[in-house]
């Protein structure tokens, strides 16, 4: 049996992140999604932010079109080289909840492509996005693992509905 290389170990680990995160979606995982909200107009994620600058900056930065990746059918944007390399080699990590769509919307099941990039936090290493600041404290920070779990659930519901949209108007 030949030896893996690091380039096929880092191909195998994608994959398998991916199929995990995937297939635990529906057990109040919602790393990733097959719906990317890229919002109404261009096929760019978070509106050109930096996902990964949320973790490492601690702040929302708009990301450049020199530096981008395509992943689940989107176009990421990152502030640098080294951001965009982390993302590649961790997408799961650094993907918002919910295919970037509003955390407190998906909640009660409702999904807007409208997003603030500014209105986020990250809870539990996970990023979460929301279509404004106003209501924030009140409405997630009170009570986030509670709004997470109603996320959670209403979630697989709100994907396949913005899937079908998007498949009928392709």
């Amino acid at each position: 049996m030949k030896k893996k290389g690091p380039a096929m170990r880092g191909h195998l680990a994608l994959a398998t992140a991916a199929v995990v995160s995937l297939t635990t979606m529906g057990s109040g995982e919602s790393c990733a999604a097959e719906v990317v909200n890229t919002g109404y107009f261009g096929n760019v994620a978070i509106l050109g932010y930096d996902p990964v600058a949320y973790f490492t900056d601690g702040r929302a930065t708009k990301g450049s079109p020199e530096f981008t990746k395509k992943w689940l059918g989107a176009t990421w944007y990152f502030a640098s080289v080294k951001h965009r390399n982390a993302f590649a080699s961790e997408p799961i990590r650094y993907t918002p909840q919910y295919g970037g769509f509003c955390a407190l919307g998906t909640s009660v099941e409702e999904a807007s492509a409208n997003i603030d990039p500014e209105a986020w936090r990250i809870v539990d290493g996970k990023l979460y996005l929301f279509s404004g600041k106003e209501g924030l404290e009140e409405d997630f920070d009170a009570a986030p693992a509670a709004v997470a779990a109603k996320a959670d659930a209403k979630w697989p519901g709100v994907e396949a509905k913005e899937f079908k949209t998007r498949a009928e108007h392709n």
